[in-house]
């Protein structure tokens, strides 16, 4: 959960630099071609420090006017129809992040959530096998394709850490799921057949390395302030890199990191990306970019700091 910060002179001096950076290598673990689409896929991502886990879909094709989806038992999971303006135009891609409940009852109490599904329960809503997908297009074509999902689960990254001087992000790979099962839950999930393999001997095809501003507006905020919160927001690195990489370790550009004002609260996200795109993903908090004099210190409500005779 993000913390809100008051941040006038670096929001302000924000505002006007909203640049998105991203270097990305693509990994084409995805189906493509799916059948008569261009690209298909189901995933499962987990956020193995706050422990929430969510089932993504993707299907892109030409001038769809309809798109639905089907489990491996048949079942319609998802259906879209374009409407008037929409269906003048006609869609392409549609990408679809499911909610992502707490993955234990422990943080949902800790949270004050009512709504958790702990990871075995996901496991058995979301079966492994064949997803199908099928599409309406403008001229009556009915595009078929079909994708696998997987309960290969790759280990959350862990280590992370961040070397300001040299702007150097590094992690290591990891034997567990955070938040969400430890090594030995993971062993039993394994011996009773709920996990094909433990998520610790599932190969790691690429390390995502995102990098980025975690700051808000107070709620008090101008809408000046509120528009310059979601620009600082924005500016976000992103790379990919192998999985197979001897040291794990990437360098934050200088040119991004001068994009962002002095004292700019971040945060670093580090995914590990199966073969099946099947995602992992651990946080590093309490990052300082360009760090300056006292830093990226929050500022604590004293209350009234009138003094009392």
């Amino acid at each position: 959960m993000k913390k809100n910060y008051l941040m006038s002179n670096v929001l302000w001096r924000a505002a006007a630099t909203v640049a998105v950076m991203g270097i990305t290598t693509t990994v084409a673990t995805a189906t493509e071609p799916c059948g008569g689409f261009g690209e298909c896929k189901v995933l499962i991502e987990i956020n193995t420090t706050d422990g929430d886990i969510g089932f993504h879909f993707l299907v892109d094709g030409d001038d769809l006017v309809k798109v639905e989806g089907k489990n491996p038992e048949g079942k319609k999971f998802f259906k879209a129809d374009a409407k008037k303006e929409l269906r003048e135009q006609f869609f392409t891609e549609t990408f679809v992040e499911s909610a992502e409940p707490l993955c234990t009852e422990e943080l949902a109490e800790k949270e004050g959530e009512d709504f958790f599904v702990t990871l075995e329960e996901f496991l058995e809503r979301w079966s492994p096998g064949t997803y199908t997908f099928k599409g309406k297009a403008d001229e009556g074509e009915k595009p078929e394709g079909e994708t696998v999902l997987t309960h290969k689960l790759p280990a959350a990254p862990t280590g992370l850490m961040f070397d300001d001087e040299d702007a150097v992000i590094s992690w290591a790979a990891g034997v567990d799921l955070g938040e969400c099962a430890t090594d030995a839950e993971l062993y039993d999930l394994v011996m009773d057949g709920v996990l094909p393999l433990h998520p610790k001997y599932v190969p790691v095809d690429a390390w995502e390395v995102v990098f980025e501003p975690d700051v808000e507006a107070e709620d008090d905020a101008s809408p000046e302030e509120l528009a310059a919160a979601e620009a600082l927001g924005k500016l976000k690195f992103t790379i990919r890199v192998a999985g197979d990489i001897a040291m794990k370790e990437v360098t934050v550009p200088a040119e991004y990191l001068a994009s962002l004002p002095f004292n700019t609260p971040a945060k670093i996200e580090i995914g590990a990306i199966g073969a099946d795109d099947n995602a992992t993903f651990t946080e590093l908090v309490g990052v300082c970019a360009n760090e300056m004099g006292d830093g990226c210190e929050e500022e604590e409500d004293g209350g009234d700091d009138d003094d009392v005779d």
